[in-house]
């Protein structure tokens, strides 16, 4: 089967979230202006970015609640305007605001919605009973979801998203206003929900969150998609090649040597050497085989560069860059 965006669906790497040109206008506010997203099966995309600057109304145009102004968008292989339908059928969404029926217990709840999903009964009680056992609501199931904590009626609704068994994913702040044992498993349950077919597209503000989960980043500002790419690859590229520490058992008064071509000595210590590597699979093996030559190493390694890092330098040059164009 051809899927919308000219790729075959059974061959697996057609896009499954594809946005172009993608563009929101509430009057004469410009909330989203030309994104641009693909992500592919069985990938987690992570959408950055500041309160106002689009993630949300960037995710209701994805999920067919809102119309773009311009610009078009597929899930799943269809289009958000004229398949609206559809789209709904395959993705599950958990937005800022859960629409819970305080009335209802957790079973007549996910029933009810399982049955707007098409799904028969004993489908949707065994999904429910998985799901709920996997985000430790089972005991609460004939509770009434206003007697539920905020942090329960984000994993109640956590399972609704996924009763159905959706192919994409749309996640806005997940694990907000959870403990840490609650968030600590809807975080290894979305890391488990990558493989196969399904793709997620995860809006938060949880850097470390974003970076243990992302396979690919995209950060927006103002509406406008300012990087996207990788994980990896926005490390190298935001924040410059690796740096790795080598630690030594005695003090390295006087100690000098020629460098390995593409190793820079960046800062030194009492016992420490920091060194910046242009390309570590290449070189940190003849960088190694000095140094330990010379002296009794205790330790070699990298540095952590982290995505808030990253992120913050990138909103910090995004920044210059208005004020530069402004004058």
């Amino acid at each position: 089967m051809t899927s919308r965006t000219g790729r075959s669906r059974d061959s697996g790497f057609y896009q499954m979230i594809c946005a172009e040109n993608l563009t929101k206008k509430f009057d004469d506010f410009l909330a989203v202006d030309g994104v641009n997203l693909q992500v592919f099966p069985g990938q987690v995309l992570v959408l950055l970015g500041p309160n106002g600057a689009g993630k949300t109304t960037t995710v209701r145009m994805l999920t067919s609640v809102l119309k773009p102004t311009r610009g078009r968008a597929l899930v799943a292989g269809y289009d958000v305007e004229r398949e609206a339908e559809q789209v709904r059928f395959n993705i599950g969404v958990l937005t800022e605001h859960h629409g819970l029926y305080a009335r209802m217990n957790a079973q007549e709840y996910l029933e009810f919605f399982g049955k707007l999903y098409r799904l028969e009964l004993k489908q949707i009680r065994r999904r429910a009973e998985e799901l709920l056992h996997r985000f430790g609501l089972f005991e609460d199931r004939f509770r009434r979801l206003g007697e539920f904590s905020k942090g329960m009626r984000q994993k109640l609704a956590l399972v609704r998203a996924l009763l159905h068994d959706p192919p994409v994913l749309l996640l806005d702040e997940p694990t907000s206003a959870m403990d840490p044992e609650s968030a600590r498993a809807v975080r290894d349950a979305i890391a488990s929900l990558r493989s196969g077919d399904r793709t997620i597209m995860l809006c938060t503000h949880n850097l470390s969150e974003a970076e243990e989960l992302a396979d690919q980043v995209a950060i927006i500002r103002r509406g406008r998609i300012i990087l996207s790419d990788t994980l990896e690859n926005i490390k190298q590229n935001v924040l410059g090649p690796a740096e790795f520490q080598a630690t030594f058992s005695k003090s390295l008064d006087g100690w000098s040597a020629d460098l390995p071509e593409g190793v820079v000595l960046t800062e030194r210590g009492a016992n420490w050497l920091r060194f910046r590597v242009q390309d570590p699979p290449g070189t940190n093996p003849e960088l190694l085989r000095m140094l330990s030559a010379r002296m009794e190493m205790v330790t070699f390694q990298e540095l952590p560069r982290s995505l808030e890092k990253a992120y913050l330098e990138v909103m910090r040059r995004a920044v210059i860059e208005e004020g530069n164009l402004a004058q």
